[in-house]
């Protein structure tokens, strides 16, 4: 059994995460602006979800340009 882990899966894991964060974020703003646009109407729930996925993302860039 290996007793370190390389620091490259380590960074590729990070990567993904942002990557896959992203995504979700760009998926909830289609789909909220496809029921607004297509069907007239205000999803809260979707638009919730990406609001909240963008503050998160930010709040975390500002916390590590303070901290670092």
């Amino acid at each position: 059994m290996i007793s370190f882990i390389d620091e490259r899966f380590l960074d590729h894991r990070r990567r993904a995460a942002s990557l896959a964060g992203f995504a979700g974020g760009l998926l909830a703003v289609g789909l909220w602006m496809y029921h607004f646009y297509a069907d007239h109407v205000w999803n809260w729930e979707l638009f919730s979800i990406a609001v909240t996925i963008a503050l998160v993302k930010q709040g975390m860039m500002l916390w590590y340009r303070l901290k670092g």
